[in-house]
């Protein structure tokens, strides 16, 4: 059985090089690239993603990466989303009172956390629902998280039909939006290639799907 070909978005964003020694590991055919066919026909794609929201969507946009996006959720193509790949997927962010529009995949709006050590950094346990394929195998594993942003539970109350799609996570007593689960469109907020055995699973996990 030929191994899935995997793309991984150069939208310009950092984190592409272990993204793709990460997924290759776990056994797809992997090239990085911005071009946008590779990208629509690629058997999965993956979106990194680091630093800014706002920076993020500017080089996502240049590359016509929202329209991509867009056209493999439209068409039930898998999509693995990582930090704030995973960020840019719901409706906003807001950082230093800037407000910048998302992707708009699902709502939520991407904040501040209200915590006193930020960065969140290291690992952290997380709540997956009880039938997640994205977290089969993980059980009290434990995930990396580099993040001072995040859709936190007072933006997602506000939209019950994601309730059952969230893994959640806490940081000082903030709960957080860890992972979501939304058919063939995966992502998290930490970075699964940075996280060991349990980061591997949940990719081999994704890419079974494939």
């Amino acid at each position: 059985m030929a191994a899935p070909r995997v793309v991984i978005l150069d939208y310009g964003s950092g984190n592409l090089r272990s993204a793709q020694r990460a997924v290759a590991r776990a056994g797809a055919d992997v090239v990085v690239t911005a071009d946008r066919e590779a990208a629509l026909q690629a058997d999965g794609l993956v979106l990194p993603g680091v630093g800014a929201f706002a920076a993020c969507m500017d080089q996502l946009t240049g590359v016509g990466g929202g329209e991509i996006i867009g056209e493999r959720v439209a068409a039930g193509k898998p999509v693995l989303a990582i930090c704030v790949g995973h960020q840019v997927l719901f409706t906003e962010g807001i950082e230093h009172g800037e407000l910048t529009k998302g992707c708009g995949v699902w709502p939520g709006t991407v904040e501040r956390l209200h915590a006193v050590r930020l960065p969140h950094m290291g690992w952290n346990v997380v709540q997956p629902p009880a039938d997640s394929a994205a977290f089969a195998g993980t059980d009290r594993e434990r995930f990396y998280f580099v993040h001072s942003y995040a859709v936190r539970s007072d933006s997602v109350r506000l939209n019950p039909g994601l309730a059952d799609k969230i893994t959640w996570a806490d940081h000082e007593g903030d709960r957080f939006v860890a992972a979501v689960e939304d058919g063939p469109v995966w992502s998290t907020q930490f970075h699964p290639e940075k996280s060991g055995d349990a980061g591997r699973r949940l990719i081999t996990n994704w890419l079974a799907r494939l």
